[in-house]
């Protein structure tokens, strides 16, 4: 792992513009290097903030981007709960990103089927990786520490085989979802974790320095050979103890 950043914005205002030109940034690098750029999204309050945040920027070209989902709730996409529904209304309708390049799951075939098959549609777009190796992974960190649908103690979290995983018997609703695994999350080449908010505070601290017992699903991700980074806002951080860097809207990542 190149090491780990943990950065800190007075409010998500601040942070908002920082994650767009992240996201911007290693798009352009992806591109040149690579001839496109791959990006896993989250949902939660991410959706809204990068939507924003994206829509916002002058010449924004997704013509060379391939999105995937680092879990997705097994509703239908109408479904307020479908993360890919919430991000076709707020996002892809109004940007030039390719039908093609959406992989989204199946939401009509049972669990088991349904991680089956969007193991399929990742393989096809990673057909030269064991693992899939995203360009950028976006996720986010509940309460409870668990990101993706990757949930403390579930035996989901010692996957080493599998690239998608389903689950039906998530603590949170709704119970039947498909999930990246972690070795999937660790091939990325970078990985944004965004955490806002004070009630992400208790475990945003345990997760970043330490707790006695089992770490947190969170605390678990750490790219083999690539980047990671924390953006959180003054009250996520606020029981934090460690070096955090202290930044403004203007910084470049």
């Amino acid at each position: 792992m190149a090491g780990r950043r943990v950065m800190v914005f007075p409010s998500s205002a601040e942070l908002g513009p920082v994650l767009a030109h992240l996201v911007t940034s290693r798009a352009e690098k992806a591109i040149l290097s690579h001839g496109r750029f791959s990006l896993g999204l989250s949902g939660g309050s991410l959706v809204s903030m990068l939507s924003k945040e994206l829509l916002a920027l002058p010449d924004l070209d997704c013509s060379k981007w391939v999105v995937g989902f680092c879990d997705e709730r097994l509703v239908p996409f109408d479904d307020p709960e479908s993360t890919y529904g919430l991000y076709k209304s707020h996002f892809f309708s109004k940007v030039n990103i390719p039908e093609s390049g959406i992989l989204n799951i199946d939401s009509s075939l049972p669990v088991i089927e349904c991680a089956e098959d969007y193991t399929r549609k990742l393989k096809e777009a990673f057909p030269d990786n064991d693992f899939p190796v995203f360009d950028l992974l976006l996720l986010g960190m509940g309460p409870d520490g668990h990101t993706c649908s990757l949930f403390p103690e579930h035996p989901l979290l010692e996957e080493t085989k599998k690239i998608v995983a389903p689950i039906d018997d998530s603590p949170k609703p709704p119970p039947q979802r498909v999930t990246m695994t972690f070795p999937v999350v660790n091939s990325a080449r970078c990985v944004a974790f965004v955490s806002t908010g004070g009630s992400k505070a208790p475990v945003l601290k345990e997760v970043l320095e330490g707790r006695e017992g089992p770490a947190f699903p969170a605390a678990r991700v750490a790219p083999t050979n690539g980047e990671l980074f924390w953006l959180v806002d003054d009250p996520a951080a606020a029981s934090l103890t460690i070096n955090v860097e202290r930044l403004g809207s203007g910084v470049k990542l």
